[in-house]
Order: structure tokens, then sequence, then C-alpha cells
């Protein structure tokens, strides 16, 4: 469904005009400002000279103003419209109209009016999808965050009131020392309870990877802890030193951290490819790759982990045999595409009927999790991705236990349906 909105937007598309409006709204904003602003441009536009201009225009306002009153006010998400009249490749115009709210926070607020729907928002929404955590600790308080594309969210924050170090006392200095101390401690121990009720949901870390920042040592202090998690304390990424504390230290901490952070896919794919190739070097059984060994292992519930390569080029086919009940699946590469003998009887030369066509990916991302299994997606910018998409056609497997693919028959029909003299 995510790339389903991107794929009919941003096809090969344009208008003649100026009529094609994106509108973005992004969560806690009023539905009721944007009500108005849409008023004003319609006002505006109505001094489009073009007469066939202007119409366009002003239909397109008012499909957006029609769209807003299905809207109380801007779902936790935010809200996304596309309307227009767009000139499809036939050369035809079509009216287009898309309201919807996106799968996570969009942290965008837009409005355009052009010749062309702007997607790259939601482009980035669908490439970040790695939440990360925050916690900005220093004398005065601490807080916690996420950060998850462009989009950050304080989860909690706190303040405290510790003891400043001095040199009076006399007799009691040393108490005042200890009691200092102690109060620093419980704070430490305070913090880390937080973050494993933040950070921590149904046994497993929520996060990607922790960023500790702060203006004081009790960054150090909290990683080097016996208090703070294992869990976590295995996810920190970096220690981060910052000038604030609170808001501004979270943002600080946000910019000071970039690139640790973008290495991070990185370095998970890396490890994830690399325990997939252990299991093929130890001749573990408990692998797969190609298409057919894949879908064999999903259709026993055996695959654990699924692994897919981003722009894998193989096409899923549902066609029915004409003459007969019968369906059958296809999976071709854009090679196999061009020999249509794939598409008709053999027997009898008749052109089977298509029911259904897709991305061999797409299907795997709408029904991976009815196989029990998770869904890894990989690039070849890595060394091993590179190696996972030459040598083994960049689809295969980790194993839940050893199976035995050889003299094994695929349920869903006869090794024809593959075609995979590719792998």
């Amino acid at each position: 469904m995510k790339q389903d909105v991107l794929n009919c937007t941003e096809g090969p598309v344009h208008s003649n005009g100026t009529s094609m409006i994106s509108l973005i709204i992004p969560p806690k904003d009023q539905i009721s400002r944007v009500a108005k602003m849409l008023a004003d441009e319609f006002g505006t536009a109505s001094n489009i000279k073009s007469r066939v201009n202007r119409l366009s225009v002003l239909g397109a306002i008012t499909s957006v103003q029609q769209r807003l009153k299905l809207y109380n006010k801007v779902p936790p998400n935010g809200l996304v419209v596309y309307c227009g009249t767009i000139v499809t490749e036939e050369g035809k115009e079509k009216k287009v109209n898309i309201d919807f709210e996106p799968f996570k926070p969009i942290n965008t607020s837009l409005y355009l009016c052009d010749n062309k729907f702007h997607t790259e928002a939601l482009t980035a929404l669908l490439s970040d999808d790695s939440k990360f955590g925050f916690i900005v600790i220093d004398g005065s308080g601490a807080l916690f965050g996420t950060l998850q594309g462009n989009t950050r969210e304080v989860l909690h924050k706190f303040t405290v009131d510790l003891p400043k170090k001095h040199g009076r006392g006399g007799q009691s200095a040393l108490r005042f020392a200890r009691l200092r101390m102690e109060k620093r401690h419980n704070y430490v121990r305070k913090v880390a309870e937080t973050a494993v009720q933040l950070f921590i949901s149904g046994d497993k870390v929520n996060v990607a990877g922790l960023v500790l920042a702060g203006s004081a040592d009790f960054k150090t202090e909290l990683s080097q802890s016996d208090m703070f998690d294992q869990r976590l304390q295995s996810k920190v990424l970096k220690l981060v030193d910052i000038s604030y504390g609170g808001e501004n230290g979270f943002n600080q901490a946000i910019e000071l951290s970039t690139e640790v952070l973008s290495n991070v896919k990185f370095i998970q794919e890396k490890k994830l490819i690399g325990r997939y190739f252990d299991e093929i070097s130890q001749d573990t059984g408990k692998y797969c790759f190609g298409v057919e060994d894949t879908l064999k292992a999903l259709e026993m519930g055996a695959v654990e982990i699924l692994i897919v390569y981003e722009n894998l080029d193989i096409m899923r086919y549902v066609l029915h045999c004409q003459g007969t009940e019968e369906e059958k699946i296809l999976y071709l590469t854009p090679e196999q595409e061009k020999d249509k003998s794939h598409f008709t009887d053999k027997e009898t030369g008749q052109e089977h009927e298509l029911i259904e066509s897709m991305p061999l990916l797409e299907w795997f991302a709408n029904n991976y999790k009815k196989f029990g299994a998770t869904l890894e997606i990989v690039t070849d910018k890595s060394q091993e991705g590179s190696q996972f998409v030459k040598g083994f056609g960049g689809i295969g497997g980790i194993l839940r236990y050893r199976v035995d693919f050889q003299g094994m028959e695929y349920q869903g029909g006869d090794d024809e349906f593959f075609d995979l003299d590719d792998y």
C-alpha cells in the first residue's frame, strides 16, 4: 500500500496547465487553517486570465475543499491530498482525487499547484524506516526522544535538582559529598529505568540504535553504569557532547549524529547478509536462494528471514488457462517477458487470460507475514549486498530448520511455471 500511492501519483502523468494540487498537512495542524488558506487561493485563482486554466484550477481547489470536509481534524499521522486533471499516456484527460493518512507521521507542510504531483515527502517517508532513540541527560534533567526519517518526537522529559559541589560544611563536608553522590546515583538510576520503559517493549529493544547526549559526564556515567540495561547498552551508537539540555540539546544531538545514523542501516545489512553467507559456508542446510526454492520454503513456513534485493526485477503473473479452470503462476525477468510463448498454451496456441501482474518484491511485501517470515529488503551498496545480488539473484532466506530441496515438488504447480534459467 505504501508504494501503491507513489506509483499512482509518480507515474508518467502531467498536466497541460497548472491544475495539479499537492497538499500535505502535518499532524497537530488545523483543518480550519487549511480551509481558510484554500478559500484565499480560490479568490486568487479567479483572476487567472486563461479561461481553461482558471476553470481547471478552480475545479481542483474545489475538489480539495470537498475532500477536507470528510475530516473533522487532521489524523494522527497527518493528511495528504492530491487533486487535479492529468493527461494519460494515451493523451486522454483524467481526474485524480486521492486523500489518505500516511503510514507514519509526516513532518512536512506543503501546498503546491502546478503541472505535477509532488511526492518527494512521501518518498522520504518510505526510505527512512529506522527509528533511533535519544537520551539527553545533564545536571538539570533528562529528555527521551526518537527520530524516524525527519520526524522527531519527545517521548518524556523530567527535571532534577542536584546539589552543587562546594567546599563548605566543615565537619559535615563528607556528609554533604555523600548526599550529593547518593542523589546523583538515584538520578542515573531513574534515567536508566525510564529508558527501559520507553525503549524496550515485549522484551525487545524498539529502536535501531541509541544516542546518549549531554553537556556533563552524566552520559558516560549512564553508559558505563550497571543499572543501564545490557540490551540498551549494546544499542548505543555514539556519545555526543552538546552545549544545551532539553529540546535544544535534542536538536543539537540529532545534527551531530547524522553520519553515524546513516551508517546503521548499512552495518545491519552487512551483518544480515554475513549471517546468510555463514549458513552457506558451514553448509547447515538452513538457507535457500532463487525464486523456486525460496517459494517452496515459504510455503512450508520454514523461512525465518526473507532477504530480497530492493530493485529485484522479477514480475509475478497469474494467468487463467483458456478452456480449463486452471490458474498458472509465472515468475519472469524482463528478458523472459519478451518471449510471448510463456503467455500462450503450448498445445492450442491460445493466449492465456491475464488475471494479475505485480513485481514479486511487492507481492512479498504484501504476503510475507502469512508465511510467518520477516522481510528484509537489502541494497547492493555494500560488498556483501553486491555479492548477494550477483551470486544469488537477489532473493533468498535464512531458514528455521534444515530443508532438503532436492527431489521436492513445488505444490503450487510444475517447474515450467518458474522459468528460472537465470538462477
